[in-house]
């Protein structure tokens, strides 16, 4: 068994299979602002599976969002009542909504793919894989080179990512997704 599969059955079960390691990363999380950039991934086994090399030009964020109800920061500003209503991101699952946040503060980067890392009552945490696309190394290796392409662009803002598609109900294939495609609004949002 390679040091990957290893990582992978740890992972499995993180609250029965590391409860004290578990337990002290929450607490030391939460103390944290919501986005936070690492070094090198928590899950190595799962960052390397969808694309992360230790390349200049690749980063990993840390992002936290917060669980329930209201996802959407509440208006501090003076507002009429009516423009203060829809707290809640409807249809986005909270990875997308964390892969959007993590690309808003690293702008010049393209969200590559994201895993889940933790969670507790109150939040749940997400690693986003970034890459920088006008970096010189990510330029000239072709599994990266194509991030750079302007269809690319602000990727994780129209659906494109694994998440993403998720979201918008195109990882459903065969019977009951006829109406999926090429999008729910094609086909006036029957599919929810």
């Amino acid at each position: 068994m390679g040091l990957y599969k290893y990582i992978q059955a740890l992972w499995k079960k993180p609250k029965e299979n590391m409860p004290e390691l578990w337990k002290s990363r929450v607490i030391a999380w939460r103390r944290e602002d919501s986005t936070v950039r690492l070094e090198r991934p928590t899950r190595l086994d799962r960052a390397r599976a969808l694309g992360y090399k230790a390349l200049q030009g690749i980063l990993i964020v840390r992002q936290r969002v917060e669980r329930g109800g209201r996802q959407r920061p509440q208006i501090r500003k003076g507002r009429r009542s009516k423009a203060r209503r829809r707290t809640k991101i409807v249809g986005v699952n909270y990875q997308r909504v964390a892969e959007q946040r993590a690309n808003k503060q690293y702008l010049n980067c393209e969200v590559l793919n994201s895993y889940w890392v933790a969670e507790d009552g109150k939040y749940v945490w997400y690693e986003v894989i970034l890459v920088d696309k006008n970096h010189p190394v990510i330029k000239s290796r072709k599994e990266y080179a194509w991030l750079a392409e302007p269809q690319h662009r602000r990727r994780v803002e129209r659906g494109l990512t694994a998440a993403g598609r998720d979201s918008r109900g195109l990882l459903n294939k065969g019977k009951g997704a006829e109406k999926v495609r090429p999008s729910l609004r094609a086909n006036g949002r029957r599919a929810h």
